[in-house]
């Protein structure tokens, strides 16, 4: 079942795989990707997008089909991305994080017809692989038995593709799983990738922009900026994996001038020794999603570079999309900013009437980005969808927001994470932004636990800086002086780190779980 989400304007060739054919045609020595030492131009990724298509294509693999990678960034990955959708397919990138049982599952429910595997992933694969009749291709030629080299699959290419891509049909399928348990597949449209990636955020770029991508392709985050980059014909530098090291290398040695990065890599690489004495003066525009960036980390990106830094809220998705430029709004760094051309969002109550600026409720939205669906879900579809008195459909975020005098949503919490001790609704975002200003202070998660007294209450759970000797006492103290009454922490415990996603989300579903199990 496809939502009835909005309609995107798409005419023949407006898809990615279509553009960048265009920017092999116009500008065939301009470079594509960079990939360590390797470079690759447009033509010559055109050339492997075709030759990797027609072998696609001459697998029986083509409109209605999907394609998984499990794999690292890498130029080859990208190639298969794009001749998966220039082949009329639809890529499933699959998180390489993720456990064994979980992968399995994600793989049954996509229903993938081709699964590429890339170095390091070659045992896991073959092992995934095993039950299911899939062809399973190496991205490289040093592989294990059970997986068919690249260059033998590629030997059946013949005619490169030829599909005409319509809005609707689908682009990928990104199983996110992270915050929320068992994996969901969200479907995307070409018409929906278009509505991002043609869309206001397109001005920001242009052919002469470098991108590092540093966070992995089967991030949705990932998807933002290298799609931007692809479309503008633009130059996108892959990282395997990331470090501050290597991202400080990356803006020096090739000039990069953008960067979606999430706000634990900003942290990294604020924190790296090399960060005060980097040449970032090429850069000119920073991206941050996934959770939201502290307002002390946004001072401290304008304050030593000149860049834009752009703050982006929203769902994979496709739920509503807000757009903070920090620099141009310097006494708005507490938001996710106002909502992007061409999104309607509204904060709402538990009747879904539409609440007053300034009060508390569950942030709703749509726009051109909405997803067809979860895949296989039909129970989900129904959960994450709000209409009004009209019919029309609106995406539930489940996150608590309100919006200010001058429309710019300040983000309280997620619904289901928010602690009701005493009766009274804490939201752990106003004690975490308390905690973060200690000076000893690295992370902190605040979680409601049991309390036989408040039926629950919250606790705060800290990460020190390198160096730092407070107190879990001293902490607490230090908190709970500047908070109210009702939202005082019972207790502050020091951890060495907390856990998160492949991209930096706090993982507050695992942080809970064995104070509930004891209870």
């Amino acid at each position: 079942m496809r939502l009835e989400t909005p309609e995107v304007a798409f005419r023949r060739g407006d898809d990615i795989a279509s553009l960048l054919r265009g920017h092999a045609w116009t500008n065939p020595g301009r470079r594509a990707l960079i990939d360590g030492d390797r470079t690759l131009s447009y033509a010559e990724l055109d050339s492997r997008v075709d030759r990797i298509g027609a072998a696609l294509a001459a697998s029986s693999v083509g409109p209605g089909g999907r394609v998984a990678v499990l794999a690292a960034n890498d130029a080859t990955y990208v190639a298969v991305f794009f001749a998966t959708l220039r082949a009329g397919a639809s890529i499933v990138p699959l998180p390489t994080l993720s456990s064994r049982e979980a992968l399995e599952a994600m793989l049954d429910d996509s229903g993938a017809a081709v699964l590429f595997v890339g170095r390091g992933h070659e045992e896991l694969g073959v092992s995934l692989a095993a039950r299911r009749a899939l062809l399973r291709v190496a991205l490289d030629d040093g592989v294990p038995r059970g997986l068919t080299p690249l260059t033998a699959f590629l030997a059946r290419a013949e005619n490169a593709p030829d599909v005409a891509i319509g809005p609707n049909d689908e682009f990928d399928v990104i199983y996110s799983s992270g915050t929320t348990g068992t994996p969901k597949g969200i479907v995307h449209s070409h018409g929906a990738r278009k509505a991002s990636y043609a869309g206001s955020r397109a001005r920001w770029f242009s052919p002469e922009s470098v991108n590092v991508v540093a966070t992995p392709l089967y991030s949705n985050t990932t998807c933002i900026t290298f799609l931007l980059t692809t479309a503008t014909g633009g130059t996108n530098v892959l990282f395997p994996k990331f470090s501050a090291d290597a991202f400080l290398d990356a803006v020096e040695t090739h000039r990069a001038t953008h960067a979606m990065l999430v706000p634990t890599q900003y942290d990294r690489i604020v924190s790296s020794p090399r960060f005060p004495g980097a040449d970032l003066s090429s850069l000119r525009v920073l991206f941050s999603t996934s959770a939201p960036l502290p307002s002390d980390m946004k001072r401290r990106v304008l304050s030593t570079t000149n860049a834009e830094l752009v703050e982006i809220y929203g769902l994979t998705e496709g739920g509503p999309v807000t757009v903070l430029e920090a620099r141009r709004h310097p006494d708005k760094l507490g938001t996710v900013g106002k909502p992007a051309p061409g999104t309607e969002l509204r904060v709402v109550d538990e009747r879904g009437e539409d609440v007053p600026a300034g009060t508390a409720g569950e942030v709703v939205g749509r726009s051109g980005n909405m997803m067809s669906g979860y895949l296989n879900r039909p129970d989900e579809n129904a959960a994450i969808v709000f209409r009004d008195a009209t019919g029309k459909l609106y995406f539930r975020t489940g996150d608590v927001g309100r919006l200010d005098a001058d429309g710019f949503l300040h983000l309280l919490d997620r619904k289901k994470d928010v602690i009701i001790s005493g009766g009274f609704n804490v939201y752990a975002t106003d004690l975490e932004s308390v905690l973060l200003d200690h000076p000893d202070v690295q992370e902190a998660a605040v979680i409601g636990v049991p309390s036989e007294r408040w039926g629950e209450t919250p606790l705060a759970l800290v990460v020190l800086k390198s160096g730092a000797h407070a107190t879990a006492d001293a902490i607490r103290e230090y908190l709970n002086a500047k908070v109210g009454k009702a939202q005082r922490a019972s207790a502050v415990e020091l951890r060495t780190e907390l856990p998160k996603s492949a991209i930096g989300k706090v993982l507050k579903r695992e942080l809970r779980e064995p104070y509930w199990r004891r209870r």
